[in-house]
């Protein structure tokens, strides 16, 4: 299941707080800020989808987030090199390393990373 760009706004702004009341979610927003309403449908949806838990103290609701940072990205970029590189990794990477203007720098990290990973499964 995915998140609206708008959903994914609020669930990084968790992601960072760990737990969080409205309230402080709010607060964290930048200028202009959402309607309260707008951000309560938002959690009440992202709970729908399993992506946000609560505790509930009185009336109040301290939200934590219930998927992993890591896991959710990496279902969207697997997704990603799914739909539109023919689930092909190396297609990916060819297109990453083209399109983004990588320098030499960045691009020796990555180098090292993916020999990191070669040695790591043999």
């Amino acid at each position: 299941m995915q998140l609206t760009k708008t959903e994914e706004q609020l669930m990084e702004l968790l992601w960072k707080q760990e737990k969080a009341f409205m309230k402080d979610l709010l607060d964290l927003f930048p200028e202009p800020k959402p309607a309260t309403t707008t951000v309560a449908t938002l959690l009440k949806r992202m709970a729908d989808k399993g992506f946000v838990g609560y505790k509930e103290y009185g009336k109040s609701r301290e939200y934590f987030p219930l998927v992993e940072k890591s896991d959710y990205f990496s279902k969207q970029v697997n997704g990603m090199i799914k739909s539109f590189f023919n689930n092909s990794a190396a297609q990916f990477a060819s297109f990453f390393t083209k399109e983004t203007n990588l320098s030499a720098t960045e691009l020796e990290e990555l180098r090292k990373i993916i020999d990191k990973e070669i040695q790591k499964k043999k």
